[in-house]
């Protein structure tokens, strides 16, 4: 006996039994993920090298062209990209699907530790890391102000802001793009250095004798002990021009002689621009297995306290937001059920002409779509646009097995009660 056969015997038997498949299927939908695409972490690893001063010719060919012929002979690498600019050399390897991109990036660490002597000396250590499909910024947001200078836009981000998304349920990282950290910057003077026989490297090496921290130690006492603190670094621009750079026929060069110090931004190579004013971005990143529409909901929730907090003359807006997209799309997709379900109402009771007929396929079909999430959630898999979209053409497969199911109970039904011979 199967089990169609058994739930038309038993009735309360198959009620009970849709109505456990719904409960299963409710509670599961609400531990899905929510994505916008199904997950899928690609075996592509990065190696990212810095190296200060450098052109591009020297970064290809003395750091790309020696990793690329360390990392060709990896194992399972199906395309090996690079791209080399001044002071920085960045290679992207892309594994075969069948590797593991935990034992893929132990290779490739594995491949720049054999020519890290090869490499220049005074490059930066290499990054090596994983491209994860989920860590761009989903969320977006834009500080700008008429009465503050970027610098002091970016330190407020970072110290009052950054810290207080970074705690948002979902959240993983904070990421600030167009930031002007703040820096004591030296204008050199070409003539003067010329004059007194200098170079940019002898400025450089007296800053860093000279611009030190030295732990000063304790003094110990019989019943005390005394931290002793030591100023020795400097904080001020004046103390940068009072540095000493070399003994010049008697007379010592200090930097106010070679040019000017003043405290500005660290970098201006890279900058953002909302409604075409300068602004300070801030991304947010969300966690792999988290849902989007919950931290761009949280983030909505904490923006008023933060536009409270904000100094007078700075505003904030909300730049991007990838999560409205995803709730519009799903929306769209549940929307496009619900008429694939009346669609199929009405051509059932078209051809069949039966109310009867009509109500078990509108039974079936959401006890099937819901039960559905039960097994969503037990594969691993999450709500996204393919898998509701699976969902809409599964109707189609509900119907046709209800009506199955229906014509086999008619048929049951007429052996039970067999029609009289001369009928």
């Amino acid at each position: 006996m199967k089990l169609p056969e058994i739930c038309i015997r038993r009735p309360v038997f198959a009620t009970v039994m849709s109505l456990v498949v719904m409960l299963l299927g409710i509670v599961s939908y609400s531990r899905l993920p929510v994505r916008e695409y199904p997950k899928i972490d690609e075996p592509v690893v990065t190696v990212d090298t810095t190296y200060k001063g450098a052109s591009a010719e020297i970064i290809e060919s003395q750091i790309t062209k020696p990793l690329e012929d360390s990392l060709a002979g990896i194992e399972g690498v199906d395309v090996l990209s690079s791209i080399s600019r001044a002071e920085n050399s960045q290679i992207s390897v892309r594994f075969k699907l069948e590797r593991h991109p935990d034992s893929a990036a132990a290779d490739v660490r594995d491949r720049v530790a054999r020519v890290r002597n090869k490499l220049p000396q005074g490059i930066d250590e290499p990054v090596i890391a994983k491209v994860e499909a989920d860590a761009n910024p989903i969320i977006w947001l834009a500080f700008n102000s008429d009465r503050h200078s970027p610098l002091e836009v970016t330190d407020f981000a970072s110290r009052i802001v950054k810290p207080r998304l970074q705690t948002l349920p979902g959240a993983a990282d904070v990421r600030i793009f167009g930031e002007r950290k703040f820096a004591m910057r030296i204008w050199l003077d070409p003539g003067r250095l010329a004059a007194y026989g200098l170079t940019p490297p002898d400025v450089e090496d007296a800053l860093r004798r000279q611009n030190v921290e030295v732990p000063a130690g304790r003094i110990e006492g019989r019943e005390r002990e005394f931290s002793v603190v030591s100023r020795t670094d400097l904080n001020k621009p004046e103390e940068f021009a009072d540095v000493v750079v070399r003994q010049v026929k008697g007379y010592p060069v200090r930097i106010r002689d070679l040019g000017k110090v003043e405290i500005g931004a660290a970098q201006e190579r890279s900058a953002v621009r909302f409604n075409g004013r300068n602004a300070v971005a801030l991304g947010v990143i969300k966690q792999a297995t988290a849902n989007p529409l919950d931290l761009s909901k949280a983030l909505r929730a904490e923006l008023p306290r933060v536009t409270a907090e904000l100094p007078e003359g700075m505003t904030v807006n909300i730049a991007y937001d990838s999560s409205v997209f995803i709730d519009r799309s799903i929306e769209a997709v549940f929307t496009t059920i619900g008429e694939a379900i009346l669609l199929v109402a009405m051509i059932i009771f078209v051809f069949l002409r039966s109310p009867r007929a009509t109500l078990i396929p509108l039974v079936t079909i959401p006890v099937s779509l819901i039960g559905a999430f039960a097994l969503m959630l037990a594969m691993g898999f999450s709500i996204n646009t393919l898998t509701l979209l699976a969902l809409v053409l599964a109707i189609g497969l509900v119907v046709d097995d209800s009506i199955v199911v229906l014509e086999r109970r008619r048929c049951w039904a007429r052996r039970r009660s067999p029609s009289p011979w001369w009928r």
